[in-house]
């Protein structure tokens, strides 16, 4: 989610607003990222103690005398290091900034995308499972053999269908961590995609897009 070092960056940018706890600042990151994003405690805590060891941050710890978090937990604020880390590397936080804001349409790109994945294939499930009972032969009449092989295979190729998609993710969020995905993996994939609809549409010679007996049906004159 983050390069090297910009976590660190960023978690100084949000305590410009004031002291935070450690769970206020995880809170705030996931808001921050549309609720696609929330890092663990194990994630957050020992950032925040470098920073404390780095003297950009300090950390008010409860039962000291005169703390802000007497009675409370730890809070963490910028000291007067880690205002000047902030104006020395403006540029880097504004490309931050931008970086955070553009991971989080891509994110919110990818949600919508298996959202609607997901309800087409939902559709796709319920249309089959009305054609099978359709389909399914009446109380005391045998069944029949080349549908059930039909749609036994079927789920043969769906479950491969999902390793493929699954195995495809994993590679491309894999490259995206390391900046690799480009147009040309893009139009690949369309390509080939593509070009494997067109071939096992054509192991498909009864697959229509209207009803069974529609296209064979003719309009009295």
């Amino acid at each position: 989610m983050f390069a090297h070092g910009e976590l660190r960056l960023y978690l100084l940018v949000l305590l410009l607003d004031g002291p935070r706890h450690g769970y206020e600042l995880i809170t705030e990151l996931t808001r921050r990222f549309g609720g696609t994003y929330r890092p663990s405690a194990g994630t957050i805590y020992p950032r925040l103690a470098r920073l404390e060891e780095e003297g950009l941050v300090r950390r008010s710890v409860p039962g000291e005398p005169g703390s802000p978090g007497v009675g409370r937990k730890a809070t963490y604020e910028l000291t007067p290091a880690g205002h000047a880390e902030i104006e020395a590397r403006f540029d880097d936080v504004k490309r931050l900034e931008r970086s955070v804001a553009e991971t989080v349409r891509s994110l919110a790109d990818e949600v919508r995308a298996d959202v609607r994945d997901t309800m087409r294939g939902l559709r796709a499930e319920l249309a089959a499972a009305a054609q099978e009972v359709r389909t399914r032969p009446r109380p005391g009449t045998a069944p029949d053999p080349r549908r059930t092989q039909s749609n036994s295979l079927r789920h043969d190729a769906e479950a491969v269908l999902q390793r493929f998609r699954n195995d495809v993710l994993a590679d491309l969020r894999e490259a995206d961590v390391a900046g690799t995905v480009s147009a040309l993996t893009v139009e690949t994939l369309r390509t080939v995609l593509d070009s494997a609809r067109s071939a096992i549409r054509g192991t498909l010679p009864h697959s229509t897009t209207s009803p069974p007996g529609r296209a064979d049906r003719t309009e009295p004159e």
